[in-house]
């Protein structure tokens, strides 16, 4: 156990034997917080894009938050984004290309889990204009039973005093503009959604600086 979270949840390091739970935790949160289990037809892709590589490739700065059910949660952080993206072009997303087709560049011909493959064949790696002032990244995702328990303010408080301590400058969160309640949260953190005419629309990027 890294941290007591209350309420019967502990934050602990993410390992290798987590990896199942950690796909199922965002396959239920998928869906701009909800779940996406209906809508997949593939259950594991989403965690081998959002959640597996984090503990694989940054295992320093990958955890779960655990409690009488199980893993109920994460919580992952990248540093330096620059770096982290690098080595998913180059140590990871080979492996998931060789293991699923590319369904072609037509949305209205995809089903099931098929923008998730072409997502893998086509990854967005590319870091927008606007956030280099911002070079870590981090990620978290809550099941509902430990949602409204002030273990997400918490985590995201360990989350950034990590990165500052290890001499990150500031910090980003990719947020779907669905997820308003994730806007929400974040806001209440003090971060704020950067502005800037050359972010890609598809997401609203949460940025806030580190001491």
């Amino acid at each position: 156990m890294i941290l007591d979270l209350g309420h019967g949840f502990v934050l602990r390091r993410a390992t290798d034997a987590d990896h199942a739970a950690l796909c199922i935790v965002c396959l239920k949160t998928g869906a701009a917080g909800q779940d996406a289990t209906a809508r997949e037809d593939d259950p594991e892709l989403m965690g081998m894009i959002y959640a597996v590589p984090y503990q694989v490739l940054e295992p320093d700065l990958a955890f779960v938050i655990e409690g009488s059910n199980g893993v109920a949660g994460y919580l992952f952080g990248a540093r330096d984004t620059g770096a982290f993206n690098a080595r998913l072009a180059a140590e990871w997303y080979p492996a998931l290309q060789a293991r699923v087709r590319d369904p072609g560049s037509d949305p209205a011909r995809w089903k099931g889990s098929d923008w998730a493959r072409r997502m893998i064949h086509h990854p967005a790696l590319d870091i927008p204009p606007a956030l280099p002032p911002y070079p870590s990244h981090g990620h978290i995702d809550l099941l509902p039973e430990a949602r409204g328990k002030d273990i997400g303010r918490r985590c995201m408080g360990f989350l950034e005093e990590r990165l500052a301590a290890a001499g990150s400058t500031g910090l980003f969160l990719d947020v779907s503009p669905a997820n308003k309640a994730a806007a929400r949260f974040y806001e209440r953190l003090e971060y704020v959604a950067l502005a800037d005419p050359e972010l890609p629309t598809s997401s609203v990027f949460m940025v806030k600086r580190l001491a």
